[in-house]
């Protein structure tokens, strides 16, 4: 993770260190470089606050993807119960967090998640 000074690409604060997040896990646990890329010539930088919501964008994109396999009838990460319940606290967590923010989030609406968490509860898994 690197650091510069500048303005944040999500929320445009100033004065603050900012980060660029390139490698990681996604919340399945597979791995990631999404902005790390030599061939980046725009990287985007965020502060500390819109970091946070960029990991909680990222597991939200992740689970409303899988979730869209499932309906779909394909292999999904959410075909186990236990995948499937850590999903559904994931996102639980996720509203709850954008909930308390401080600030609206820029990068991620809690209105969006709770329809993909109501998506996931008419999801039937097998058992």
């Amino acid at each position: 993770m690197d650091s510069v000074v500048g303005s944040c690409n999500a929320c445009g604060a100033t004065g603050t260190a900012l980060m660029k997040l390139s490698l990681g896990k996604d919340f399945f646990g597979r791995t990631y470089d999404r902005l790390s890329p030599s061939t980046d010539q725009s990287p985007k930088w965020y502060c500390d606050g819109c970091s946070m919501q960029k990991n909680l964008q990222r597991d939200f994109r992740d689970i409303t993807a899988e979730i869209d396999k499932l309906e779909a009838g394909q292999t999904s990460q959410l075909s186990t119960p236990d995948e499937f319940q850590r999903a559904a606290l994931r996102l639980r967590e996720v509203v709850a967090l954008l909930d308390a923010a401080q600030h609206r989030s820029p990068l991620l609406a809690s209105s969006d998640v709770t329809r993909v968490l109501e998506r996931l509860n008419t999801v039937t898994v097998p058992a």
